[in-house]
């Protein structure tokens, strides 16, 4: 006759041996996707200066699209992006610098020589030298972004908006 009480006891110490293996391995899965996902709200995102271009290469008054690389990284993926901006040359040395990107539907503007506007290809919007809108569709002027001058080079601090809001809201 079996040992019942024998049985009762190795069944009950493989119950317990394989909760705490499961337990092992919901912890390790679970530790790594829990900081993935609340990590990102704990990280302070610190601005990146990226130089663009010299101040003297800049016209007085004319808008000039400036290109330049930038590398970013989403999750562990380290990438290098091209991107662009226009930059105006004011008269006293000071650059505005504006995101190459239409507010109204985040399509990409171009200046216009002979009409001395930015113009949207897209819906038509039209804004000024000074971005203010001047017709169509957009529901705010142009976004500039941060700049800063250091030994005659221009920095700008890239910032990506929401679009079709009034209001310049940082993504």
């Amino acid at each position: 006759m079996p040992d019942i009480k024998f049985d009762t006891e190795r069944r009950g110490f493989l119950k317990w041996a394989t909760g705490i293996l499961a337990s092992l391995v919901g912890l390790a899965v679970g530790i790594p996707l829990i900081g993935t996902l609340i990590g990102p709200a704990f990280r302070s995102r610190k601005p990146e200066w990226t130089k663009i271009g010299n101040l003297n290469e800049l016209s007085t008054g004319e808008p000039t699209r400036l290109n330049f690389a930038v590398k970013t990284a989403s999750a562990y993926i380290m990438q290098t992006v091209l991107r662009n901006v226009w930059a105006i040359k004011q008269p006293s040395s000071e650059v505005t610098v504006f995101s190459p990107i239409c507010p109204h539907l985040g399509c990409e503007y171009n200046w216009n020589r002979q009409t001395n506007h930015f113009e949207c290809p897209c819906h038509g919007s039209v804004y000024g030298i000074d971005g203010k809108v001047l017709a169509g569709p957009a529901p705010r002027p142009l976004d500039k972004l941060p700049t800063r001058i250091q030994s005659g080079d221009l920095y700008v601090e890239w910032e990506t908006f929401k679009v079709g809001i009034p209001q310049k809201v940082p993504v």
